[in-house]
């Protein structure tokens, strides 16, 4: 198998109090191509930190990164910026649509790069196949007032996909949803994963978690497995 992401001694260190907090100690983790993780831990645990070292929005203290085998971990912000963009698809417990654009609009905002659009055709076909990937194709025209929040967050979904990531993080997704709209859209990012992207959703949730390929338990910023489950 392809390994994506693999973490080796990650450590990240809260300072600026009066007793610096570790945050992640140590931590371990290897993400494949297709594979699905779950990290899961009580609030204030270092979850969402995790999240933002692997995405490349932080630096870990010390440790090795390698992306797509590439050493990464003090990576200049520019280049990592670059690969942030090219790698990943990010998705959150807030949509953080525009609502004043439609659904397709949405998700085509993120194929702006530092060359402006792409031309109107090959955006259109790249936004629509996005949005048929998770299901929402009819709601192309739609405004998020519009839509239901389950709705709302497979176009957030969407517009993570546009760009074919290779890893699609995703921070609770669930957490602002039902029990059968959550189900509708981690079975979006599950089928991503049979596309081949590697997936890692930070989440509460038990049951949403014991769908992924593994369960990883964060606890004193220390990363162990819980269970394979398949």
């Amino acid at each position: 198998m392809t390994a994506l992401i693999e973490l080796d001694g990650i450590t990240k260190v809260l300072k600026g109090q009066e007793q610096p907090r570790t945050i992640l100690d140590g931590v371990g983790l290897t993400v494949n191509a297709g594979q699905s993780v779950a990290i899961v831990g009580r609030s204030g645990s270092g979850k969402s930190t995790l999240l933002s070292v692997i995405g490349l929005f932080d630096r870990p203290d010390s440790g090795s990164y390698r992306l797509d085998g590439q050493e990464i971990a003090k990576l200049p912000e520019r280049r990592a910026a670059k690969l942030r963009s090219s790698h990943f698809g990010f998705v959150f417990q807030r949509f953080f649509l525009l609502k004043h654009l439609t659904a397709a609009q949405n998700v085509a905002m993120a194929l702006v790069n530092g060359q402006g659009w792409l031309p109107r055709r090959q955006r259109r076909s790249l936004v629509m196949e996005a949005l048929d990937q998770v299901g929402i194709a009819h709601l192309a025209k739609s405004r998020p007032a519009k839509m239901s929040g389950g709705e709302q967050q497979r176009v957030a979904i969407a517009r993570a996909l546009v760009r074919d990531p290779k890893i699609l993080l995703a921070d609770e997704p669930t957490g602002a949803l039902d029990i059968e709209t959550g189900t509708l859209v981690i079975d979006a990012l599950l089928a991503a994963t049979e596309r081949g992207c590697g997936l890692i959703l930070v989440t509460h949730d038990r049951d949403h978690a014991a769908r992924m390929g593994q369960i990883h338990d964060l606890v004193d910023g220390v990363l162990t497995e819980r269970v394979t489950v398949r």
